[in-house]
C-alpha cells in the first residue's frame, strides 16, 4: 500500500511510519520544515515538504494521487495558541479530507482526541483545541466519498508500548502509549471494515489486532 501521512514529523506519525515501512508499505509524510526530512527517511518514509496551513486543495491532492490511504496526524502542538488550533487542528484536517476526496483516496484515518466535540464550551486553549478537533471530526464524518475512521486516544505517554489496548466507541478516560496508538493506526489502515466508526483508545488487556478486528463492522 501507499500511505500518505499529514503531520509526518509528529511523535505518533514517526512511529507509524516505522511500522508501515517495516511491513513493506510505501509511506510518505507531509512536513513543514525541510530539516525534518532526515528523521522521516530514517523511519523509512519519503518526506513531502508542504505547509497545510497555506496549501490549496489541488496542491495537497497532487501528493495524494495514487495513495491507498491517508492519515491525518497533524496538530498545532501544546505550545501553540488558539489561532493555530483553528488553522491546523481544524482547517488542515478539513483541507486534507477535501484533498483526499479530490484525489480519489477513500481510506481516511483521523488521529483526533478524546473529548473532541464541536459543542465543547470554554475559551481556554485546550477548550478551543477540543472544539476544533470536534468540528474537524464532524466535517470528515460528513464526507460520503471517504471511508473514514476517527481514532480518539486518551492521554498520550512515551512509555514503551504493551500491544494491549481497549478500543471501543466509549472507553472512558485513561492513558495510552504513543507506540500503541501507532500500532492501532497501522491496523486501521488495513481494516476498511472500521469505516464510519469513531473509536476511543486507552491501554487495556486486548492485543491490538484482536481489538481492531472486534470493532470492525460494528
Amino acid at each position: 500500500m501507499r500511505i500518505v501521512i499529514a503531520g509526518g514529523h509528529g511523535q505518533i506519525a514517526l512511529r507509524l511510519e516505522r511500522l508501515l515501512s517495516a511491513r513493506g508499505d510505501e509511506v510518505a509524510g507531509i512536513i513543514r520544515k525541510a530539516e525534518q526530512g532526515d528523521d522521516l527517511r530514517a523511519a523509512g518514509a519519503e518526506p513531502v515538504l508542504l505547509d497545510l496551513e497555506s496549501a490549496s486543495v489541488e496542491g495537497v491532492a497532487a501528493h495524494l494521487q495514487g495513495a491507498d490511504a491517508a492519515v491525518f496526524a497533524a496538530g498545532a502542538g501544546p505550545g501553540s495558541g488558539r489561532a493555530r488550533k483553528e488553522t491546523v487542528d481544524k482547517g488542515a484536517a478539513m483541507l486534507f479530507a477535501d484533498a483526499a476526496v479530490r484525489a480519489g483516496v477513500r481510506r481516511f484515518i483521523v488521529v483526533s482526541s478524546m473529548g473532541a466535540d464541536p459543542a465543547h464550551r470554554g475559551d481556554d486553549v485546550f477548550d478551543v483545541y477540543l472544539r476544533a478537533k470536534g468540528e474537524a471530526d464532524a466535517y470528515v464524518s460528513r464526507q460520503e466519498a471517504l471511508d473514514w475512521t476517527i481514532l480518539r486516544p486518551g492521554s498520550l505517554t512515551n512509555d514503551a508500548g504493551t500491544g494491549l489496548v481497549r478500543l471501543e466507541a466509549h472507553t472512558g478516560r485513561g492513558t495510552v502509549p504513543r507506540d500503541d496508538v501507532a500500532a492501532v493506526l497501522a491496523e486501521l489502515v488495513d481494516t476498511s471494515a472500521t469505516a464510519g466508526l469513531t473509536l476511543e483508545l486507552i491501554s487495556g488487556s486486548t492485543p491490538v489486532s484482536v481489538a481492531v478486528k472486534s470493532v470492525a463492522g460494528n
